[in-house]
């Protein structure tokens, strides 16, 4: 721990006021019966709630028990996502003339963040209907996909209800990590009639699997990695035995369009099935025993790389919560296909992800974990792991894809993972500085820079030269 107190990450004070409110009023508890089970007077917590006083540790523990949610509910991740995503916004030449305000920015995500949202949601759709006009016809917008991310990302990846059927299910049915596959082909059998057989030529026309209902038969790609064949199965199974639940889920939000509804329920769907090949109680304590060694997870649970690492960043069940992590996939492009966040760990709307960031570099060596730690700008550090995932296509003609997946913790918890072996923990200079991507970065002197930031006035006399042909004046 010792080693741990030399990095230099600042412990931001929380001030969760209007998250406590929304929260007590959601449970129907009087402000003065909460304070009585805190231990505390109601003009104290009437303070908490208006800001004016911020979280103890102590009382952020007691509140997280009484309330029964995790402690990151009142972290300020999700406030700093948005702080993040405004402030982008906000450095739009659209809003030039809008004087810098980082307090104003804060204050209004802490107090306003219904408003906040709302905002940005139209600001996402004035963007892509901008896109929209300029892109040819048959470009679908990014819209419905960024919207379900979001939502994703705000409920920190985890959907409790969804998570504990999975794991009712496994226990229920004595399944097995070992023969999981047997055992669900053998549960659609004889709960649902349905029989599963390979078919060929279905990743040939881009499809894992095809449900035919009228025949009962499920078929699924020929040459498929066991791994995959298992998700799949349990993705259907997701579907056919919890369609209820992932509705009910489903209700509790208001998306702005069927297609992103429709990714919605794929995305609860697949959730499910991610929780019945990983049971929360067996995978959370065998990663506990591994030290989160996620090449030992895979051998023990018959999963991917892949797999393992997303169903690490969804451990936040609140009686049982596992280290905050986030989570991304992306392709050699630099394109993020997947991405969500437990921790103050934050993506750039516009615009690539940050050079430095290891995930880049798993590509020029694919296969190997690599491992860095990474100071973001609000100096908080990071240990990230990255590598590239996927497999062969099967024949020479099939071009595979080309991704890597990254995970990241704070560095608190790094002794927690088998990573942060002969790493050099003590020494600030060792982290690598990575930011959101060029745009949202605030780092006005990195050598990486590809593009100024949004929202800075440029300077381009010829008097001096810096590390970018440009100096940078001030920001919005």
């Amino acid at each position: 721990m010792q080693i741990l107190q030399n990095i230099r990450v600042t412990e931001k004070k929380i001030f969760a006021g209007e998250r406590l409110r929304r929260l007590r009023e959601r449970t129907d508890i009087k402000q003065s019966q909460l304070a009585r089970l805190l231990g505390i007077s109601p003009s104290y917590l009437n303070q908490i709630e208006r800001d004016q006083r911020p979280l103890t540790p102590r009382l952020l523990e007691r509140l997280a028990r009484v309330l029964n949610v995790p402690t990151t509910y009142f972290a300020d991740s999700e406030d700093a996502r948005r702080e993040n995503q405004l402030k982008e916004d906000l450095a739009d030449p659209l809003f030039r003339t809008l004087p810098g305000a980082q307090a104003e920015v804060q204050a209004l995500v802490r107090t306003a963040p219904a408003f906040a949202e709302a905002f940005m949601t139209l600001y996402r759709a004035y963007t892509t209907q901008g896109e929209q006009l300029a892109a040819p016809a048959t470009s679908l917008p990014r819209f419905p996909y960024d919207e379900v991310r979001d939502w994703v990302q705000s409920r920190q990846n985890h959907f409790e209800a969804l998570d504990r059927a999975a794991e009712t299910l496994f226990e229920e049915n004595n399944f097995s990590t070992a023969a999981l596959s047997q055992d669900l082909r053998r549960h659609l059998r004889d709960a649902h009639g349905i029989t599963t057989s390979t078919a060929a030529g279905l990743l040939k026309a881009g499809v894992f699997w095809r449900l035919n209902r009228a025949a009962r038969r499920l078929h699924l790609a020929e040459d498929a990695a066991p791994e995959s064949e298992i998700f799949w199965l349990a993705h259907v199974i997701g579907q056919l035995e919890h369609k209820p639940l992932i509705e009910k889920e489903l209700r509790r939000v208001k998306f702005s369009s069927e297609e992103a509804l429709g990714l919605a329920r794929i995305a609860l769907a697949n959730y499910f099935a991610g929780a019945l090949m990983l049971p929360y109680g067996r995978f959370h304590a065998a990663a506990r025993a591994v030290r989160h060694d996620i090449q030992r997870l895979q051998r023990q649970f018959g999963a991917s790389f892949e797999q393992i690492c997303h169903r690490l960043s969804t451990l936040q069940r609140p009686d049982l919560p596992g280290i905050p992590f986030y989570f991304a996939k992306t392709d050699i492009a630099g394109n993020i296909l997947k991405r969500s966040s437990a921790t103050r760990f934050s993506f750039a709307q516009f615009g690539g992800s940050c050079p430095l960031w290891n995930v880049h570099r798993a590509f020029a060596r694919p296969g190997e974990i690599l491992v860095q730690l990474a100071t973001t700008p609000d100096d908080v550090t990071y240990l990230n792991i990255a590598r590239t995932v996927g497999r062969g296509g099967g024949s020479y003609l099939a071009r595979p894809r080309a991704v890597a997946v990254v995970l990241g913790c704070e560095i608190r918890h790094a002794e927690l993972m088998v990573y942060s072996a002969g790493l050099n923990l003590n020494n600030p200079a060792a982290a690598d500085p990575v930011g959101p991507g060029c745009r949202a970065c605030a780092r006005t002197q990195c050598r990486h820079r590809s593009v100024p930031p949004m929202g800075w006035t440029l300077d381009t006399g010829t008097a001096e030269r810096g590390m970018v042909p440009y100096r940078l004046i001030g920001g919005t």
